[in-house]
């Protein structure tokens, strides 16, 4: 059996039902970049997941939970072209497939180990992304870097750290006015130990939304942070310190 022969009706249907339907080109992307992230996986550790249902549904559909609110900022910014970086984006998630349905965007990959930046260069090469930039560095380090410090538009990662962490890691690169999209399973508790750190950051949060990731049980949710001050220059701390010590707890 062909190795995408499941990954392109699950996908298909797992799209449309989070309202994101796709097109046949679009369809074509995911399958070369599946086959990247299987052949790359028997070298290198992207991810534990390398069934066809669970690639379609728990990287890519879960990935494009987020264009719903990317095109909300597109329509409040009047433009398309919006800077979106992916923080710790390890096999390119939730970025590449956001990129692959919103090409105008411009994406920026970053991830602290070379190994799986050199993967994602070579997925955008392959697929034909244009307007893709990687950065090889820690959160901590370039969030206190001026050519990163407030240069994008929106911020996003997936499940990376714990809610208050995961604030300090992102909020630093959004611009104000800007918004922090984070990824989360169960979010509840995570939210009210995060709100005071969110506002030392200078964040607010604006939403939350739940729901059950489609042909799945698992528990999402995004939280929409905007970012409506500068962060004080101290954060984030030093590598190691977010999560040693989240802010606020």
């Amino acid at each position: 059996m062909p190795e995408n022969e499941e990954l392109t009706p699950a996908l298909t249907e797992g799209a449309c039902s989070i309202e994101v339907p796709l097109n046949a080109e679009e369809i074509s992307a995911f399958c070369k970049y599946a086959e990247m992230l299987r052949e790359r996986n028997k070298v290198m550790n992207l991810t534990n997941i390398v069934d066809d249902q669970g690639i379609a549904m728990r990287h890519f559909v879960d990935s494009l939970t987020i264009v719903p609110y990317i095109r909300e900022e597109q329509k409040k910014k009047g433009k398309e072209d919006l800077t979106i970086i992916d923080v710790g984006t390890g096999a390119g998630f939730p970025g590449i497939p956001v990129k692959v349905k919103l090409p105008k965007l411009q994406l920026i990959l970053m991830d602290s180990l070379q190994k799986r930046i050199n993967f994602l260069e070579d997925v955008a090469s392959e697929i034909g992304l244009s307007g893709v930039t990687t950065i090889h560095s820690r959160a901590e380090d370039a969030g206190r870097n001026k050519r990163y410090r407030e240069k994008y538009d929106i911020a996003t990662a997936r499940a990376v750290a714990a809610l208050p962490v995961l604030c300090e890691y992102c909020l630093p690169f959004v611009k104000v006015g800007g918004v922090f999209l984070a990824m989360k399973g169960k979010v509840e508790e995570e939210l009210k130990d995060a709100t005071k750190a969110i506002a030392m950051l200078g964040g607010t949060i604006e939403k939350t939304d739940t729901f059950t990731l489609p042909g799945t049980d698992m528990n999402r949710a995004v939280v929409v942070i905007r970012k409506v001050r500068p962060t004080p220059p101290q954060y984030p701390r030093q590598a190691g310190k977010p999560s040693k010590s989240p802010l606020g707890m």
